[in-house]
């Protein structure tokens, strides 16, 4: 029997105990593949679990703004005082994305505002648009990832804002920078920063066939020495196809990094072909550039109608995560047409 993230109930039950047995969760050894695993330290890893809210889809596209008309989706968040910012991704008629931005008392109930913060403006952003944000804040500013898409290749951006609402953008972080899975066209997309210094560097993780690295000084010009290299690669059927980073990683109680991630099924093991759903890896800042351990089944996978059936069948994709009043909110993406919410204690 499963509950409404498509856990089954033991082990539902193992993550309350604050247990992961050997079937859930995977050590990984220098090839990347799954070694025998100790029982995680309690409150660490995994986070979750996760039960989908009742109130899905918590926001649906609005025919009356014609820039968010047509899908609604892959939102990311961050708490701002006493209340939950949402960015999200939204698409007019044509397709071309823009970046929405929401607010909300209780993680849930949200009022958006009447125009887009982020609209393609940069020849590397037209005709396609602005892409899945991810935010994060250092000091006073706000630093928000996302992917220009000109409809040849996608591009990993960045831009700044002191307010939330007012952006300023930059160039393309890695403007020739390719992915092994998209032959010989620069693509880079969906950069996680990690918002606490290690080593002496800002971290990011990014890629859609791998999750690779990226560090930085200053939060604005980063390099990718480990591009060959990557912190982690699509092991398990539920993945098999490609892996990549959701939200910005979270700081367990320990000092580690708990980073969730999206997966695309291969079609093994009893996984539709196609299907996304989540992951977590687990990173120790010892050494950044390499997960420790994960997932070997997926936290949360489409279930519900509004999951499998959309502008993309049976996607659940994950970019937001917040701690708010006690509580753990992973806002995503169904379907690549509206947008949920799961909650955790």
């Amino acid at each position: 029997m499963d509950d409404a993230t498509g856990f089954s109930i033991g082990r539902r039950r193992a993550l309350l105990a604050g247990i992961a047995g050997p079937a859930a969760v995977a050590t990984l050894g220098t090839a990347g593949t799954a070694a025998a695993a100790p029982a995680a330290r309690k409150g660490t890893f995994p986070l979750g679990p996760f039960t989908k809210s009742q109130r899905n889809p918590i926001l649906r596209p609005d025919p009356a703004h014609p820039w968010e008309s047509a899908y609604l989706y892959n939102p990311c968040a961050i708490v701002v005082g006493n209340r939950v910012a949402l960015f999200y991704r939204a698409q007019d008629a044509a397709k071309t994305s823009s970046i929405g931005l929401a607010f909300s008392d209780d993680g849930i109930n949200f009022t958006r505002l009447p125009e887009p913060v982020l609209t393609p403006t940069e020849p590397w952003e037209k005709p396609g648009g602005c892409e899945d944000p991810r935010v994060v804040r250092v000091g006073d500013t706000y630093y928000l990832t996302y992917t220009a898409y000109d409809r040849t290749s996608a591009l990993l951006c960045l831009a700044t804002s002191k307010d939330l609402r007012n952006w300023t953008k930059h160039p393309p972080l890695f403007p020739d920078l390719r992915d092994p899975g998209h032959g010989a066209k620069p693509w880079n997309k969906s950069g996680a920063i990690a918002a606490t210094p290690m080593n002496g560097w800002y971290w990011m993780y990014f890629g859609e066939s791998n999750i690779f690295w990226a560090r930085s000084k200053d939060l604005i010009t980063w390099e990718t020495p480990g591009n060959d290299d990557p912190v982690a690669k699509p092991v398990f059927p539920w993945e098999g196809s490609l892996i990549e980073p959701g939200p910005p990683p979270i700081r367990t109680a320990d000092g580690r990094l708990v980073l969730v991630y999206n997966g695309r099924s291969d079609g093994k093991g009893g996984y539709p072909k196609g299907q996304y759903s989540g992951g977590q890896l687990l990173i120790d800042p010892a050494d950044p550039t390499k997960a420790v351990a994960r997932l070997e089944r997926p936290f949360i996978y489409p279930t519900a109608d509004d999951e499998q059936n959309g502008q993309v069948n049976r996607v659940t994709f994950s970019e937001g995560l917040v701690r708010f009043r006690d509580r753990w909110f992973l806002y995503y993406g169904m379907a690549d047409s509206v947008l949920g919410a799961a909650i955790a204690s």
